[in-house]
């Protein structure tokens, strides 16, 4: 896939040429292109909010919903994009501009987006460590399967029971989120439709993800999923994406249809607000 990203107005316009997305039957696009408008700061779109008790990771966290324009006017039930790095100060308010746009522009299907703000991000995002420099990193470290119970029993369930939900649901997250979603893709595939990890953390601990890549997707079964995942000119970050994709192209499994994106051109700094139109657009077109 060969993308050119061209600013003008405040119009990001995503040319599309060719396609890498691995499928049965070889390559196939995504989209020829698609224009997002570019916000000259992040103020955030009209949505509600509210807290769960957890008990999986044991204190009160916060949720922020985006809703559709068609969720008010429309008695049907929507897809629903989850998003940990979700707080108004983190992420959500440019992916839900970006959702928003697209939806506008008729390039997705109206989708709800989920938000999950951060109480200890890399507790709840990465999984267990033998790397003395990873346990550094911060005070708790290495509770990544908590933080999926909480997502699974208790957000998940939650969002159903508030909102009128189908059972298409995606992730999408970057960095540590990113090896998060990996993760997760690899671990309990079943959880979520649409997988969108932008440059993941693949190097932590030494790389265990990517070195156990093989045998996971050697059990993953037939049903139809999608994943996405981009990796940028950071080494830690790319060799080990690489390896993944190519775990990927030797398992071929049966139902997953998967896009690998290295852009060499973006930073680690870059990657999500430069990626996420199009990986959107993979997940719901």
């Amino acid at each position: 896939m060969r993308l050119r990203f061209v600013i003008s107005q405040s119009i990001l316009i995503i040319e599309i040429a060719g396609g890498c997305t691995h499928a049965t039957g070889g390559f196939m696009p995504v989209v020829s292109s698609v224009a997002v408008r570019v916000p000259a700061a992040d103020s955030t779109l009209a949505h509600e909010t509210f807290t769960i008790e957890s008990i999986a990771v044991g204190e009160r966290r916060m949720i922020n919903v985006y809703l559709p324009p068609q969720y008010r006017n429309e008695g049907r039930k929507f897809p629903v994009l989850y998003m940990p790095d979700g707080g108004l100060d983190e992420d959500f308010p440019h992916v839900i501009r970006t959702v928003d746009s697209l939806i506008a522009l008729g390039a997705i299907r109206p989708i709800m987006v989920v938000g999950i703000p951060n109480t200890q991000r890399r507790r709840d995002l990465t999984g267990p460590t033998r790397i003395r420099t990873d346990s550094a990193i911060a005070p708790k470290v290495g509770r990544s399967a908590d933080f999926r119970t909480f997502i699974r029993t208790e957000l998940i369930p939650e969002i159903a029971r508030r909102y009128r939900t189908t059972g298409e649901t995606g992730i999408i997250g970057e960095s540590l989120a990113g090896l998060f979603i990996m993760e997760t893709f690899l671990d309990e595939p079943d959880l979520f439709t649409h997988y969108i990890a932008l440059d993941p953390s693949v190097w932590w601990n030494a790389g265990e993800i990517v070195d156990s890549a093989p045998s996971h997707l050697a059990r993953i079964d037939s049903k139809k999923r999608t994943l996405y995942f981009a990796s940028s000119l950071e080494p830690s970050t790319s060799v080990g994406a690489a390896k993944i994709d190519a775990a990927l192209k030797a398992a071929h499994p049966r139902g997953l249809r998967w896009t690998y994106s290295p852009r060499s051109d973006l930073t680690h700094g870059n990657i999500f607000r430069a990626t996420k139109p199009v990986a959107i657009v993979d997940a719901f077109r």
